[in-house]
C-alpha cells in the first residue's frame, strides 16, 4: 500500500507515493484504489488522459461536483494548487509539487481546490475523477494572476485561448465561488 499523508499546506489535499517495483524489463507501481478516499463515493468515475509538450501549462481549473486525482504516466509536470473555497481554513493558499518520473505519487485534488499543471518535460498526465464530465463544471481562474501569484517556475509557457481568458480572482463574485464543507465519510 502506498503512503497517503495530507498536504502541509492546503487541507483535503492527499499526496499518494507509490511503491514501484522494478527491474531492467521497466517498473510496476498501484495508482489507485477508491478506498485510498472513503470520503468520497467514487459511484461514477471516468479516467481522462492529458498528453502534453514541455512548456506546456493547463488551468487553473475548479469544479463545484468534482474531485480529481492526477498521476503522471510519462515525464514531469509542476503541479498548482489553490484553495478557493471559502471558510477553508486554508483558504488563499498556493502549492506547487514536482510529480512524475522521479517523484513517482499522485495528488488528490477535492472540490474548490483550483489546480493546474505546467509540463517540465514532454508529459502524460492520467487523471481520475468522481463525476462524469459536465461542461456546466467547468471553471477557471487567471494562471498568472497576480493576487494567486502561483509559482509556476517557467517564463513562457504555452496557454490555450481558453486558459488565457479565465477571469483573476477579483473578478469573480464571492457568491459564486466554492464553498469549504468538512470532509465527511462516504456512506457504503
Amino acid at each position: 500500500m502506498p503512503q497517503i499523508t495530507e498536504s502541509h499546506l492546503i487541507q483535503g489535499v492527499q499526496l499518494v507515493t507509490f511503491n514501484a517495483f522494478g527491474d531492467d524489463r521497466g517498473r510496476f507501481m498501484e495508482t489507485f484504489r477508491r478506498e485510498w478516499f472513503p470520503q468520497r463515493s467514487w459511484k461514477k468515475i471516468q479516467s481522462n488522459c492529458s498528453k502534453s509538450k514541455a512548456g506546456v501549462l493547463r488551468g487553473l481549473h475548479y469544479h463545484f461536483h468534482q474531485v480529481d486525482y492526477w498521476m503522471v504516466a510519462a515525464g514531469t509536470i509542476r503541479a498548482a494548487l489553490y484553495d478557493l473555497r471559502v471558510g477553508s481554513p486554508t483558504q488563499g493558499l498556493a502549492q506547487t509539487i514536482e510529480i512524475g518520473d522521479k517523484n513517482l505519487m499522485g495528488i488528490f485534488i477535492p472540490i474548490g481546490v483550483a489546480h493546474g499543471f505546467v509540463t517540465l518535460t514532454d508529459a502524460t498526465l492520467i487523471y481520475i475523477v468522481d463525476n462524469y464530465y459536465n461542461g456546466q463544471d467547468e471553471f477557471g481562474v487567471a494562471w498568472d494572476d497576480p493576487e494567486i501569484a502561483m509559482p509556476w517556475g517557467v517564463a513562457s509557457p504555452v496557454v490555450s485561448p481558453r486558459d488565457a481568458t479565465n477571469p483573476r480572482l477579483k473578478d469573480i463574485p464571492t457568491e459564486i465561488m466554492p464553498r469549504y464543507l468538512p470532509v465527511k465519510l462516504a456512506q457504503p
